[in-house]
C-alpha cells in the first residue's frame, strides 16, 4: 500500500474491509477472526477512529506480538504486515479454512463491526466450508444392536466386490461408518443411510421420490412412489421405476431383436446416483426427485454446487459435499471414476443421438433434464407437439409450449415462476419458439405484451 492508497482509504473511513486502531489492543484478535470469517479486509493501526492518523512505534516486538495473535486464532490466520508511515497495516485475506475463532468467540465482519457469532451462523459456516460434513456426523438415536439390517450389509459387500471373515462391527469400522465413541458403538449417518432397516425413521432426508406426469409439465401426475430402502436400494428402485416408464423401441437385426430405450441407461444411472452422491442431507425440506415426463426425464436434488467448487469449474472437476458416502459408492458398480460423470451422461447421449443433457443449478438445488428428441440433420428436432402445431421441438421446450398454447398471455416471468426455470433458460426457449415461427409476442413490451402461438386466434 502506497501513502496515496492509505489517504485514500482514510477518506473513505471505516467500513466492511477497514478497520481502524489506535495500538494493537486485545481486541485485535476478533478484528483478525472477523475479517477471516468475512470476505478480509485490512486493519490499520495508528489510525484513531476519525480516520487521523496519530502513528504508532513500530519494531521487530510489535509485529512479532501481531504475528503471534493470528497464529494463536484457531485454525491459526495467515496475515501480511506493511508499514505505510508511521502506520502499520494488517492485510487480512478471506480464509478457505472456516470458521476461525479466538479466546473470546467467533466473529464475523458486517458492515463497519466485528459482530459475534450465533451457534447456528458458525454451525451453517462449518457446512458451508465443508468442514462439517453430514454423512460423517454420528447418528445418537440409531441403536446398533437392533436397528442395522445385515442383508444389506451383504448386499453392499457383494456389490462393491469385498469378501471378509470379521465380525460385523469391525468391517463396518473399517468402512469408516461405524465409531467407537465413549466405549459405545455409534454408526454414522452414511451408515445409517447405507445399512439402517428404516433410514427415514432417522434421516428425513432418506426417501427419493419418482413420479410421472402425463405431458410435459407437472399439471397431470399418473403415477407417484416414496422409496426409502437405504443408498444401494433407492438407486435399483429408481432405475427400476424409470425401466418401467419409460419407451422402448425395438431394432430387427437380422434374427435378433434389439431393444433401445427411450433414454440411454448409462445416462440414466449417473443421474440417479448424482443425485444421491451430492445432495444435501443437511437440508430435509426436499427430496430427491426422479420426474418422468412425456419427452424428457429431470432428476433433481437439494443442494447446489458445493461452495469450494467454481462454476466454470464444473464438469472438469469432483468435489463432493458427502465424502463418506462417495467412498462407499466408489467401490461399487454404479460410481465408475469421480469427477467424470457429466461427461459419461452427455457420451452415453451423443451415442444415441440425442441432445445434451441440461444442467441447471444455484445455491440451493441441481437438476440434470434428459431429453429423448433427436435434433434432426437438417436442423429440425424430431418428434411432435400438441395443439396442432406442426414441426418439433425438444423436451423443456415441448413443455413451455403446451403451456403457452393452453395458457395464453403469460409473460416470461410468469413462465419462468411456473416451471420453476431460470429466465436465461426460458427466454432461449422462447427465442427458439419465435425463431420457427410457432409462437409470437402480442403486444407493447411494457405495457402487458404478451406470448401465444402463432395464428392461433
Amino acid at each position: 500500500m502506497t501513502e496515496e492508497e492509505l489517504a485514500f482509504v482514510l477518506s473513505e473511513g471505516e467500513g466492511l474491509f477497514i478497520e481502524f486502531k489506535e495500538r494493537a489492543d486485545k481486541a485485535l484478535a476478533r478484528e483478525i477472526v472477523a475479517f477471516a470469517n468475512a470476505s478480509g479486509g485490512r486493519l490499520c493501526l495508528g489510525v484513531a477512529d476519525d480516520s487521523r492518523v496519530i502513528g504508532i512505534p513500530i519494531d521487530n516486538r510489535l509485529r512479532s506480538q501481531i504475528q503471534d495473535i493470528a497464529r494463536n486464532c484457531d485454525p491459526p490466520i495467515p496475515i501480511q504486515l506493511e508499514t505505510v508511515g508511521s502506520v502499520l497495516v494488517v492485510d487480512v485475506p478471506e480464509s478457505m479454512n472456516k470458521p476461525h475463532t479466538c479466546s473470546e468467540g467467533f466473529y464475523m465482519r458486517i458492515g463497519a463491526n466485528s459482530q459475534k457469532m450465533s451457534r447456528d451462523e458458525v454451525f451453517a459456516m462449518g457446512i458451508c466450508s465443508g468442514h462439517l460434513r453430514f454423512d460423517e456426523q454420528v447418528c445418537s438415536a440409531f441403536d446398533c444392536s437392533s436397528d442395522i439390517d445385515e442383508n444389506k450389509v451383504t448386499a453392499y459387500l457383494s456389490a462393491a466386490g469385498l469378501t471378509t471373515d470379521l465380525p460385523l462391527h469391525e468391517m463396518l469400522i473399517n468402512l469408516e461408518v461405524l465409531r467407537e465413541v465413549d466405549e459405545k458403538f455409534s454408526m454414522t449417518n452414511a451408515g445409517v443411510l447405507m445399512f439402517s432397516k428404516e433410514p427415514s425413521r432417522f434421516l428425513k432426508s432418506a426417501p427419493i421420490v419418482c413420479a410421472v406426469y402425463k405431458g410435459d409439465n407437472k399439471v397431470d401426475i399418473l403415477d407417484r412412489k416414496i422409496y426409502s430402502d437405504g443408498l444401494l436400494g433407492n438407486i435399483e428402485a429408481a432405475l427400476t421405476y424409470l425401466k418401467r416408464h419409460i419407451d422402448v423401441r425395438f431394432e430387427i437385426d437380422s434374427l435378433r431383436r434389439r431393444e433401445i430405450p427411450q433414454y440411454p441407461e448409462a445416462a440414466v444411472r449417473e443421474a440417479v446416483v448424482n443425485a444421491l452422491l451430492h445432495r444435501d442431507y443437511f437440508d430435509a425440506s426436499g427430496d430427491v426427485m426422479v420426474e418422468v415426463f412425456r419427452n424428457h426425464i429431470t432428476v433433481s436434488n437439494p443442494g447446489g454446487l458445493v461452495p469450494w467448487l467454481r462454476r466454470e469449474d464444473f464438469g472438469k472437476f469432483s468435489r463432493t459435499r458427502n465424502r463418506l458416502i462417495a467412498s462407499m459408492l466408489m467401490r461399487t458398480i454404479y460410481v465408475e471414476k469421480m469427477g467424470s460423470g457429466v461427461m459419461r451422461i452427455n457420451q452415453a447421449l451423443e451415442k444415441a443421438g440425442l441432445p445434451s443433457a441440461e444442467f441447471n443449478f444455484d445455491e440451493f438445488s441441481f437438476s440434470i433434464t434428459l431429453f429423448s428428441d433427436a435434433v434432426a440433420p437438417d436442423g429440425g428436432v424430431n418428434g411432435g407437439v400438441n395443439g396442432g402445431v406442426n414441426g418439433g421441438v425438444n423436451g423443456g421446450v415441448n413443455e413451455l409450449l403446451d403451456f403457452i398454447s393452453e395458457h395464453p398471455g403469460k409473460r416470461s416471468s410468469e413462465l419462468c415462476k411456473f416451471f420453476n426455470t431460470p429466465r436465461r433458460t426460458v427466454e432461449r426457449r422462447l427465442k427458439d419458439l419465435k425463431d420457427r415461427g410457432i409462437i409470437e409476442f402480442r403486444g407493447a413490451p411494457k405495457t402487458g405484451g404478451y406470448y401465444a402461438v402463432h395464428n392461433n386466434n
